[in-house]
């Protein structure tokens, strides 16, 4: 298969054709090789135009469609000064994605054998201004705070207020909020200690484990 000709289709028809015109972002996208970040058995799939599982069971994770990817990366407005939090690295395909944007980034993942994969793919594709963590997403990861952007890699139902805190005055937070079509992707900014938002684009894309509105028992 040749995987060059598909990243060039999969930017032409997937994401130029959903309001994606950021240079930067749709440079990213035809330079990382998204093939190296599914598993083995999915590589001729890894263009397709859904949500790819890297790893199955009670709590999946996905490499997310590229068109949704993409618009969130333009949504964030990162530069070459930013340094980035990204929040659910699973391969690391992201992650080289904002390596590219932004001046470094801090790639936080739970799942350990999940965050080893990372590791390896994009050392030895040559990210190196990317760190991988290992923690609980919710919690963020204070050590290397503040940042510029948080980039949230999947679906969630709320924003740990941890993760705010972590943001840099003139920092910004991008996620989807809420599961299924009914979802939107929200853009909140830090300013003098508060937190501001804005909803952009409706989307589906799939959760990120861990992060849901705690359920109150009804009589």
């Amino acid at each position: 298969m040749n995987f060059e000709a598909a990243r060039i289709k999969m930017v032409d028809n997937q994401i130029r054709t959903t309001d994606v015109t950021s240079h930067s972002v749709l440079s990213a996208f035809l330079s990382v090789p998204r093939e190296e970040f599914v598993p083995a058995k999915m590589r001729e799939l890894a263009y397709i135009d859904t949500d790819v599982e890297l790893v199955g069971g009670v709590q999946p994770r996905y490499l997310m469609e590229p068109s949704p990817l993409a618009k969130l990366l333009q949504l964030a407005e990162i530069s070459k000064s930013d340094l980035v939090l990204e929040i659910g690295c699973g391969t690391g395909y992201a992650s080289a994605l904002l390596s590219l944007l932004a001046g470094s980034v801090v790639a936080l993942e739970s799942d350990e054998a999940l965050a080893a994969t990372a590791t390896a793919t994009l050392s030895r594709l040559g990210y190196d201004n990317v760190a991988v963590v290992s923690g609980d997403l919710t919690k963020g990861y204070a050590a290397e705070a503040p940042y510029d952007v948080i980039f949230v890699n999947g679906a969630v139902e709320i924003i740990p207020a941890e993760l705010f805190e972590q943001l840099r005055d003139g920092g910004r937070l991008v996620t989807v909020e809420g599961f299924g079509n009914a979802s939107r992707a929200k853009l909140y900014a830090r300013e003098s200690g508060m937190t501001s938002e804005r909803a952009d684009f409706n989307t589906a894309v799939k959760p990120l484990p861990g992060f849901l509105l705690e359920r109150s028992f009804v009589f």
